[in-house]
């Protein structure tokens, strides 16, 4: 039986990702699209590249009619997000692709995002969307918080390994770049092509990017003691995808093996063979993830480069494996497209 999907936010680029996935999906529909800044416009006009798509109206997330609704979608900056979603029928399940549920407890989200916790109840009964580590909750959540990029990119590579107990814990350095869609769409002066193009540049630099509350809370939870690591994102020159490299203490043919035994059944986490490393085109526009082990020439220490595509596995592609799950649909439907390359 099909199910009808809203999209709240659907002028971002998470919202038009959204909407190039379940274009193809053969159990979902698209009933209804809000974009308040854009309401009465057809998507054709806000995106060109949509046209072939029969797809409804923009309007207000007001004027949606939510009784026949099975999920919506929310692609809605942080803060706006909790005060719209807390507005919604208690019955309408809910993926969020913002920040606003990711940090579960509310003062961890007023440190790093500055606000007070708009809808601290409803944090309660949200479950964090890292879907291979979640998806038993996430299966039976009515809201479900979609990651970080940066945060799902750095888990995928620590995660397996901090469980395994084959890394060192004091001592984890992640290098990540990210590309200029991380960004979002609105106008934004550095991001202007001549300030951008030709350049690269750091940012969030000692430990002030948002994104450290989830490395804090998921590894700290699941090393049961306090893990802090070092964590520098770059702006790159690219439109899409995310590489990130981690510098580790461990030995490097066991890192290998904790990654290569834990995603062994995953569909969209690819191990490399030891001594190959990934690169962000052999994942563009794709819900995979890959991941590449290589030994580091001072013995005991360990290189692993991941690279996925940010607006789809790292957002709108998680998205829809999530709501995949909590529609008791098959998590890889609509998700196995290949890769865009080159």
């Amino acid at each position: 039986m099909t199910k009808n999907i809203a999209i709240i936010g659907a002028s971002g680029y998470t919202g038009a990702e959204l909407i190039r996935l379940i274009a193809t999906h053969p159990d979902l529909e698209i009933a209804a699209l809000a974009a308040n800044s854009k309401a009465g416009q057809e998507m054709a006009q806000v995106f060109p590249h949509l046209r072939h798509l029969e797809l409804p109206r923009l309007v207000t997330w007001e004027e949606i009619d939510f009784s026949g609704i099975d999920l919506c979608f929310c692609a809605l900056p942080h803060k706006t997000s909790q005060e719209v979603i807390s507005q919604l029928p208690g019955h309408l399940k809910i993926v969020d692709l913002s920040a606003d549920f990711r940090l579960r407890d509310p003062a961890e989200y007023k440190r790093w995002y500055g606000n007070d916790h708009a809808a601290p109840e409803l944090q309660k009964e949200a479950v964090y969307g890292l879907t291979e580590f979640y998806r038993r909750e996430i299966a039976k959540a009515r809201i479900v918080a979609g990651t970080g990029c940066n945060a799902a990119t750095g888990q995928y590579v620590l995660r397996p390994l901090i469980s395994a107990s084959v890394i060192g814990l004091d001592d984890i350095i992640l290098d990540l770049q990210c590309g200029v869609s991380g960004a979002g769409r609105s106008l934004k002066e550095n991001l202007l092509h001549a300030e951008l193009s030709e350049s690269t540049n750091a940012y969030g630099v000692g430990g002030t990017h948002r994104h450290l509350g989830e490395f804090d809370q998921e590894f700290s939870q699941l090393a049961g003691r306090e893990v802090r690591i070092q964590f520098t994102p770059h702006l790159a020159p690219m439109n899409r995808g995310i590489l990130a490299t981690a510098y580790l203490s461990g030995d490097p043919a066991a890192i290998h093996d904790a990654l290569a035994t834990a995603y062994a059944d995953e569909p969209f986490l690819e191990v490399l063979p030891m001594g190959e490393t990934p690169s962000t085109h052999h994942v563009r526009g794709s819900n995979f993830c890959h991941i590449g082990v290589v030994a580091d020439r001072i013995p005991g220490r360990a290189i692993v480069v991941a690279a996925l595509d940010n607006l789809t596995k790292g957002s709108s592609g998680q998205a829809l494996q999530n709501a995949n799950l909590m529609l008791d649909l098959p998590e890889s439907t609509g998700l196995m497209l290949a890769p865009c390359f080159p």
